[in-house]
């Protein structure tokens, strides 16, 4: 239906004292001065997920400042700003909430541009007293705050132009710096004066009177971007480079850091100036994890009692299983960057030093491990590793690159890391006999994704970052660390609810992402508009997919 605002507010006085089902009759499209109101969904009740309601401004109201549509960059970044606009005007209105984001700048549904009109999406909570309907204070929170809410925040006069420009050049340097990096032969970069350090685990912005981040001159490169002309910083060329140096001195910290650079961050942020190649993926050690026909007869071959391992499954794996899977995934999944921290890696997986060469002999030992294949992943898959390591020297062998922390400083120690590997050798054997190649993409059987809890009802929802209840599973993403935000959560689900309509087998599940994500199909994956989703990454999804306890993949029955 179709009504003006002030048909809305009468209905909502006439409401007052009602049975809270009774809001049902509010959904339609208001005209309102200045924008347009729809309200898509009502809750049910009180406790039910809130309401879903949209406001378009048309581009002749909204005159958005003409460097808004520059690029696409810019686009996405504008469309940030003003969720971020919106969540502050509604202030300490707990009602009305935006999926406006934290520290990441991520591709959001809460804020849409076309055309230059601007499309709000955001729930309300209508307000009720128990299950009876407070009709007097939900015109008032409709019909008299919400407008002023939608204007402070999607029209060019009112907002802080300013500051929307400084946020929209910061994103855009962001992307044009990773861009930059492949053909500058790097895989990261890191800005001179970068604020790494975070306020807590469960904080992250930027820890307060942090020490900044200066490269060492024989690391230190240039990079152009438009609107904040040179960056200068510590450039990690691809191939091998380790991370090295004494317990709390920032090795983490760093790799943490150069894992998030797949994202772009708000001004203010402190790791603005850090981006790192987009499909580099974190790995690390997951005990009890399910593995699902994957191949890892490079890293876990000749099990007792010949058990192959070239299509590998298990429900409950171990540290060292779970590592190699995980490798093996983020190659299925495109990604030629990796990152490692020894702290969360499992050790046998990691090293298998000369002593325990000498006592268990390579025919009794179906691990090979990481150090004895790295260099393969670089020469024949062009892989690139980073790696933190702070207890093995074993990897200055094969290292290119050498970075010791001391201090929250880096250092090059290349070169002195190469001459102890000269003077102290280890003695190992190299247990890597047999060439490398990337595994085999596996493909999916879509009638395996169930989302449905009973007949007809699905449930997908995000629990924090690190959760997707998919029907009647839980899924646990604890380990898939580049998640950024609960909201890539929800559209890893609304993926798998798409492929699990197809009826055939899906040959090539990255693919099959890569085709919906680098368009604007993927807004589309909802039967109706929803403003909390944001775009995961290819390599999510493909270890969201990986993480299912029901095996999704064909070959498995």
């Amino acid at each position: 239906m179709t009504a003006p605002a002030d048909t809305l507010a009468r209905q909502l006085e006439q409401l007052e004292g009602r049975g809270y089902k009774a809001y049902k009759g509010i959904a339609g499209t208001y005209p309102f001065p200045g924008f347009t109101l729809l309200i898509d969904h009502v809750q049910a009740d009180p406790f039910a997920a809130p309401s879903r309601f949209r406001a378009i401004v048309p581009a002749a109201t909204a005159q958005l400042p003409n460097g808004v549509f520059r690029s696409h960059a810019r686009q996405r970044s504008a469309r940030d700003f003003i969720a971020r606009a919106f969540r502050q005007a509604a202030g300490g209105e707990p009602a009305v909430r935006i999926d406006a984001g934290a520290q990441t700048v991520l591709e959001r549904t809460a804020v849409l541009l076309d055309q230059g009109d601007v499309e709000l999406r955001f729930t309300v909570a209508l307000p009720g007293r128990g299950r009876s309907i407070l009709g007097h204070r939900a015109r008032k929170l409709i019909c008299q705050q919400l407008p002023e809410m939608v204007m402070a925040a999607a029209t060019g006069k009112a907002l802080d132009t300013e500051a929307l420009e400084r946020h929209m050049a910061v994103v855009e340097d962001q992307v044009a710096l990773r861009e930059a990096l492949s053909q500058q032969g790097l895989v990261a970069f890191v800005a001179n004066d970068a604020m790494l350090a975070r306020r807590s685990g469960v904080d992250d912005r930027p820890l307060t009177q942090g020490i900044p981040f200066h490269s060492p001159a024989s690391l230190q490169v240039s990079l152009e971007a438009p609107n904040g002309g040179r960056y200068e910083g510590m450039g990690i060329p691809k191939g091998i480079t380790l991370m090295v140096g004494g317990g709390f001195h920032g090795k983490s910290t760093l790799l943490s850091a150069v894992a998030v650079g797949v994202y772009d961050h708000i001004p203010g942020d402190g790791r603005e100036g850090i981006v790192t190649d987009p499909d580099a993926m974190k790995i690390r050690a997951e005990d009890s994890r399910a593995v699902h026909r994957v191949d890892l007869s490079p890293y876990i071959n000749h099990l007792p009692y010949g058990k192959a391992t070239d299509a590998f499954s298990t429900e409950l794996a171990s540290g060292s299983t779970s590592q190699a899977a995980a490798l093996q995934e983020a190659l299925e999944a495109g990604s030629r960057t990796l990152l490692v921290d020894e702290d969360t890696s499992a050790s046998n997986f990691m090293i298998r030093d000369q002593r325990m060469q000498a006592l268990v002999n390579k025919s009794q030992e179906p691990i090979t491990p990481l150090v004895d294949r790295i260099r393969q992943l670089r020469d024949e898959l062009s892989v690139s590793v980073l790696l933190v390591m702070g207890g093995s020297g074993d990897y200055f062998d094969c290292a290119d690159t050498v970075i010791q922390l001391q201090a929250y400083q880096p250092l090059d120690v290349t070169a002195e890391a190469h001459r102890i590997a000269a003077e102290h050798t280890t003695g190992r054997v190299e247990e890597a006999l047999d060439p490398l190649s990337l595994p085999v993409t596996r493909a999916l059987k879509g009638r395996k994704l169930n989302p449905e809890v009973k007949p007809g009802k699905r449930k997908i929802q995000a629990r924090g970052e690190d959760t997707l209840i998919f029907g009647r599973q839980d899924v646990d993403l604890r380990a898939v660390e580049q998640i950024a935000d609960p909201s890539q959560i929800r559209t890893i689900g609304q993926l798998m609810v798409l492929m699990a309509r197809e009826t055939g087998q899906i040959p090539s599940p990255p693919d099959c992402l890569r085709q919906r994500l680098n368009s604007d199909l993927w807004r589309t994956l909802t039967d109706r508009p929803m403003g909390d989703l944001a775009m995961p990454r290819v390599t999510e999804v493909m270890a969201t997919l990986n993480r299912l306890r029901a095996n999704p993949f064909a070959g498995g029955d």
